[in-house]
């Protein structure tokens, strides 16, 4: 059972939540306020965090940095009744996995932490592995190469980045602003263009399999299909 911890100031919002939540069989533990959060946070282990931006005694964003302190690799999603592009800007920057703006179905939240937590199993998977398959080719993050029968691609650090955090979230639709942050660190007209360059050429290194492909959704972002 995977343990979440929720930190919610609306009662009725986060009881709502928590018992959606168990019906997926998880474990969730509830905070009312960031502070009883952090408390929280500092004596147990958690799989993923679901922080509100908005919270008495210690808000969201603020929470997130100190949690990042106590434990850099667990997750977390920040939810929000403001649509405010700063704020999301604000949430990625500080590595939050996801940002879901209120209201939203309870069933996007379910299939984004279920995303999330099986790109962290991917990540462990990964961990000491050199020689990544992806289709027929073979990705090697250590020595920055592309192989495919025919040819090998030397690739550049960034051009790696990208390769790994498609691949960790390969069949997902991505947002432009979330990779951005997860690989450029940051979300700017310029970074966005490097980013637009980037998919180009990964588009030409995977031409040779016809099972990849990388499509881009309109005013969304893209995905990173790998066909079976």
């Amino acid at each position: 059972m995977k343990k979440i911890l929720l930190a919610e100031d609306d009662i009725d919002f986060a009881n709502v939540l928590k018992q959606y939540l168990s019906l997926y069989n998880y474990e969730v533990t509830w905070a009312e306020d960031g502070e009883k959060a952090l408390e929280f946070f500092k004596n147990n282990t958690y799989d993923i965090c679901i922080f509100d931006v908005m919270m008495p005694k210690l808000d969201g964003f603020s929470l997130a940095e100190k949690v990042i302190k106590i434990n850099p690799e667990t997750p977390f999603i920040f939810l929000t009744a403001r649509k405010l592009k700063e704020d999301k800007i604000i949430g990625l920057k500080l590595g939050a996995d996801d940002y879901i703006a209120k209201p939203f179905e309870a069933e996007e939240l379910i299939l984004r932490i279920q995303n999330i937590l099986k790109r962290m199993e991917q990540k462990k998977t990964l961990h000491g592995i050199d020689n990544i398959e992806i289709g027929s080719y073979i990705f090697d993050s250590k020595r920055l190469t592309l192989s495919h029968p025919d040819l090998i691609h030397q690739l550049t650090e960034m051009e790696a980045s990208l390769i790994e955090y498609l691949y960790l979230n390969h069949n997902q639709l991505l947002k432009r602003e979330q990779i951005l942050m997860s690989v450029w660190k940051k979300d700017d007209y310029f970074s966005g263009r490097s980013m637009d360059v980037f998919i180009s050429k990964l588009r030409k290194y995977f031409s040779a399999d016809p099972k990849i492909s990388i499509e881009t959704v309109r005013s969304i972002g893209l995905e990173f299909k790998i066909s079976k």
